[in-house]
């Protein structure tokens, strides 16, 4: 793909992404589900708070309407929450604006179908076809000019289906939410208010520079602090889209995707909601979550990583839970993409029904040390490809002689490279990166 990777197309506002670019979109994907089918296409939009959404939103809709289609705009509200309006308003498509845990200079347009997966690619490949000149599509005129509604009830059913989703009552137990200044501002609290908890909430004032500044689940010291400042019972960081959802327990820790995903995924086990017993984590996850799954008689099924990847292997084989350790979790009976805040909801159902505090829920799970290094360089593609590079891993496994490993991979959505390694101690995995990193010097932007 040219201009989509794993999670949209992504790029700095007006740089890599362009309102031309959008506009375009917008003008195909309106043909694409609605004249060309000889049919009026309804399309739903919504954003995240960084101040170039606003624009990009513009373009889209133009687009949309000047090809027919009908745009509702959802206006500031989750990525999962397009999902999930799309599937429940029965629109053909929905497409949600925003980079996610970017800084606020990038942004990104994610498509996902009518069943509120992710956008085929063949549909991609058509897009960015249009894109670049190589095919056209005809613009809509007189009465089949499309119109743009605004569409706020959409984003409370949002809020609605998530309230709802909670069987319990979080009266009496104090609730930490670290917002990111993004896409969870305007929906987590009132949906923590209305299970009765005792809310405190960081980083919800948006002004369309400060989303992911210093705050949300890429940046967690600060909810960390005021967790146990507060004398809180639990806290939970959403990224920029509010698709990630990261804990922190009642002492300050850091409860992962993996933890979440062994809390979660033995609970769910326990009450025969587990499907065939198994979880499905990515290769990214920590090797002691994989040993801990064994010890609670779980199965598990490891993905390349992404949430993509996840969903895929869910969907194929029916199972129930997956996710990553940034917190993309995934729960297959009720929902096709990864929601931050539904995520902290299931956490909450099993903090209620076990009646242990975080800390203990997490417990059994003993995590390898990691460090993951992130290597800015100038063509992804070409350094994974060396060969150096690739000889280099290989010494780096020969290194740890066992005792870890070490993985090294390109980023779905940035220039970076990724190198992870695992170990026993935080020493021996510098030493391991530090082989791969000496490769990698090279290809260094």
């Amino acid at each position: 793909m040219k201009y989509f990777g794993t999670d949209g197309f992504r790029g700095a506002a007006n740089e890599g992404l362009t309102v031309d670019h959008a506009f375009k979109i917008g003008r195909y994907v309106g043909w694409y589900y609605g004249a060309r089918q000889e049919r009026k296409a309804r399309v739903v939009v919504g954003k995240d708070t960084r101040r170039s959404s606003y624009m990009f939103e513009s373009a889209l809709v133009a687009g949309l309407v000047a090809s027919g289609a009908d745009a509702y705009l959802l206006h500031v509200i989750p990525t999962p929450g397009v999902a999930y309006e799309t599937v429940d308003g029965r629109f053909d498509c929905g497409i949600m604006i925003s980079a996610s845990h970017n800084p606020y200079t990038d942004n990104g347009i994610k498509l996902v179908n009518g069943e509120g997966y992710k956008m085929d690619e063949d549909v991609l490949e058509l897009i960015e076809a249009f894109i670049d000149g190589e095919v056209d599509v005809p613009l809509a005129t007189g009465d089949a000019i499309g119109c743009t509604v605004d569409y706020m009830q959409g984003r409370n059913r949002y809020i609605a289906h998530l309230i709802a989703s909670a069987n319990f009552s979080l009266q009496g137990v104090k609730v930490g939410l670290d917002c990111a200044n993004g896409a969870a501002s305007s929906v987590a609290k009132p949906v923590f208010d209305a299970l009765g908890a005792d809310v405190r909430v960081i980083n919800n004032a948006p002004d369309g520079f400060n989303i992911n500044v210093d705050c949300g689940s890429t940046h967690i010291d600060r909810l960390r602090r005021h967790v146990v400042e507060q004398g809180l019972d639990v806290g939970f960081a959403y990224d920029g889209d509010a698709d990630r959802c990261l804990a922190v327990d009642e002492r300050g820790n850091v409860v992962d995707g993996d933890l979440i995903l062994y809390i979660c995924g033995v609970y769910l086990n326990k009450h025969g909601r587990l499907t065939a017993g198994t979880v499905v984590p990515t290769v990214m996850s920590n090797y002691g979550l994989f040993k801990a799954l064994d010890e609670a008689s779980l199965s598990y099924e490891t993905t390349a990583v992404g949430d993509k990847n996840v969903y895929a292997c869910m969907r194929e084989n029916g199972y129930s839970l997956g996710g990553e350790q940034s917190g993309h979790i995934i729960f297959g009976d009720i929902e096709c993409t990864g929601d931050g805040i539904m995520t902290s909801l299931r956490v909450m159902e099993v903090y209620r029904a076990e009646r242990e505090k975080l800390s203990q829920l997490a417990a059994p799970v003993k995590l390898y040390p990691q460090e993951l290094v992130n290597v800015r360089v100038a063509d992804k593609d070409a350094a994974m490809g060396d060969a150096g590079v690739l000889d280099s891993v290989k010494r780096a496994e020969e290194f740890l002689t066992g005792q870890g490993r070490v993985l090294v991979r390109a980023s779905g959505t940035e220039p970076l490279v990724r190198v992870l390694a695992e170990a026993p101690t935080d020493e021996l995995c510098k030493q391991a990166n530090a082989i791969v990193l000496e490769a990698l010097e090279p290809h260094r932007a």
